[in-house]
């Protein structure tokens, strides 16, 4: 390396510093905290760009807590355009909505203590969160009878199921006074709300209980389902609105975990431009993420963005400036990154794009019929039978 391009390794003591964000820019050096610093580096030039702010969120962050600790204040910022997530985190949201403020129904276990004696006392426990299995069962109850309402007797992308199902967790919020939760809070911002898998959590659960009573003769209608076709070609049709008619003609994502809501999150740049034959799709122009699985096994939850780079998912020409892979658990850093990155950016008017999707996905759909005569001939193959 030449002198010219050198970089000296230039700090600030922390007592000099007069914000978190002076922190990350100045007191993080080196080895995993350098890394941490390019996370944020990379967030705070996103959204110094207006980058509409995709975010992908794996593991029980309602039944924590988190969601009201960061979680929806990065939201309130107006900067994220939709959440990925799994259906297991719309169904423990609601657990605090169902009761009144006098008793949090979740509370504090010992993560190496005695399961035995918590089954016993019919105690829940997710990792070091517990609540008693008394709240399951209202919440499947409240569930059951909010699916059973006209309003859900369609087929629907799941975005509109949680999108509705936040108005009732709302009302129910504002009626136990409790704080708001996370997907009355999307429902409020317009925030739309992915499950890639949505059959894997007991929202799901409960509308197959609702169906199964329908088959048994039970009840006489139950009509409700999900129109995953809809779900995911909306998801493309927002990241085309984010590099077609956003402010920034770009977009960026925030990944937390892996998993599925991390693949979903990805998979809108393969869908539009190798599966629909759009021309002039990018991927991601800034990525970072912030996981606890290896690289070496594989998984697709530990696949670094450079790997998404082979695939299109991000932008080849500006990955080596604008992605990160972070080796660490999200929950010990992101108090932290987003209470720097609010100190520095102020809240803007947020996206809505629940609210506009019908007209994003109708611009969508006449992208792809004007690609008619590329997807024709793109469905012919000469298939062995």
């Amino acid at each position: 390396m030449s002198e010219n391009h050198r970089k000296p390794v230039r700090v600030r003591r922390v007592d000099q510093c007069q914000s978190v964000h002076e922190i990350f820019e100045n007191c993080l050096p080196a080895f995993g905290g350098a890394i941490l610093r390019r996370v944020y580096s990379i967030l705070d030039h996103a959204i110094a760009r207006k980058c509409p702010l995709t975010l992908s969120i794996a593991g029980p962050i309602t039944v924590s807590g988190q969601h009201q600790a960061w979680l929806i204040p990065l939201l309130e910022t107006g900067w994220v355009a939709y959440i990925s997530t799994t259906d297991a985190v719309c169904y423990h949201d609601g657990h605090r909505s169902l009761n009144a403020h006098t008793k949090d129904p979740i509370y504090e276990v010992p993560i190496f203590g005695d399961d035995g004696a918590l089954r016993d006392e019919k105690v829940i426990r997710v990792t070091d969160m517990g609540f008693d299995e008394e709240v399951l069962l209202d919440q499947d109850k409240f569930l059951a009878a909010v699916l059973s309402r006209p309003e859900f007797q369609k087929k629907m992308t799941g975005t509109e199921l949680r999108y509705r199902l936040g108005a009732f967790y709302g009302a129910q919020e504002q009626r136990n006074g409790v704080e708001p939760g996370l997907l009355s809070t999307c429902n409020r911002l317009g925030i739309p709300v992915f499950v890639g898998a949505p059959s894997d959590g007991s929202v799901f659960l409960n509308s197959m209980k609702l169906w199964a009573m329908k088959q048994a003769g039970l009840i006489p209608e139950y009509a409700f389902d999900l129109d995953l076709h809809a779900e995911v070609f909306e998801a493309c049709a927002y990241h085309h609105w984010g590099l077609f008619e956003s402010e920034a003609k770009g977009i960026a994502t925030l990944i937390l975990g892996g998993g599925v809501p991390k693949n979903f999150n990805l998979q809108p740049e393969p869908a539009l431009g190798q599966v629909l034959g759009l021309p002039n799709v990018r991927g991601y122009e800034f990525d970072v993420q912030i996981t606890t699985a290896p690289v070496t096994d594989g998984s697709l939850s530990s696949c670094p963005p450079a790997e998404a780079v082979t695939w299109g998912k991000v932008d080849k020409d500006t990955y080596l400036q604008s992605t990160e892979s972070l080796p660490a658990d999200y929950s010990m850093m992101m108090p932290f990154v987003v209470k720097a990155l609010m100190e520095k950016h102020g809240a803007r008017e947020p996206h809505r794009l629940f609210e506009h999707r019908e007209r994003l996905v109708e611009a969508l759909r006449g992208a792809v019929r004007e690609n008619g005569e590329w997807l024709l001939d793109s469905v012919k193959y000469a298939v062995a039978r």
